[in-house]
């Protein structure tokens, strides 16, 4: 698994960075004749919203997961129980676990999967608000994960991270050996 921490600058995000992404990813995800499934915890559904808002997009999104409690982690993906006691809800393996089981728990070949803390509360010093953990998943039981700081309000970080999440599969789609080899 592939795992980078990054900074992002603190610029608005627009809406129509936004469309413009998801537009991208919908002509992907015909061109390979597949689908996508989302996980989503501090977004809370806002990226199935952002690409359902695409008409057609029946073609290429088969469902999305909002999964904001532990329970629901536990009970609709199937992240372990374990790993969350372990390492926390905003971590690395819970994105993973996220991603791989929304794949598992739909008919979709790649997935999105967020978990993150949105604000204005929630913030420890080892995780500060801003802190997300965007998986990908993919249905040869890979996946990587990549944690970013997103600065702004509870608004602002859930834009960026709908943002990077749709980038971050775009960029996946358009180079495949940038999925991860190892897998989790």
């Amino acid at each position: 698994m592939r795992v980078r921490w990054q900074d992002i600058p603190g610029d608005t995000v627009h809406h129509d960075d936004i469309a413009q992404a998801a537009r991208q990813l919908a002509e992907q995800l015909i061109q390979q004749s597949i689908m996508v499934v989302t996980a989503e915890s501090c977004t809370g559904g806002g990226i199935a919203q952002t690409l359902t808002a695409i008409a057609g997009s029946s073609r290429w999104f088969e469902r999305g997961f909002v999964t904001y409690s532990n329970e629901a982690k536990q009970d609709m993906l199937g992240v372990q129980a374990a790993t969350l006691e372990r390492t926390g809800a905003v971590s690395e393996d819970t994105a993973l676990e996220m991603a791989l089981g929304a794949l598992r728990h739909s008919r979709g070949q790649v997935s999105m999967a967020v978990t993150g803390i949105a604000g204005p509360d929630g913030g420890t010093p080892d995780k500060p608000v801003g802190t997300v953990w965007i998986g990908w998943g993919q249905p040869n039981g890979h996946a990587d994960a990549q944690c970013f700081h997103f600065p702004g309000d509870r608004n602002a970080v859930r834009q960026q991270t709908i943002l990077e999440a749709i980038r971050g599969l775009n960029a996946r789609l358009k180079s495949p050996q940038s999925f991860s080899s190892t897998g989790h």
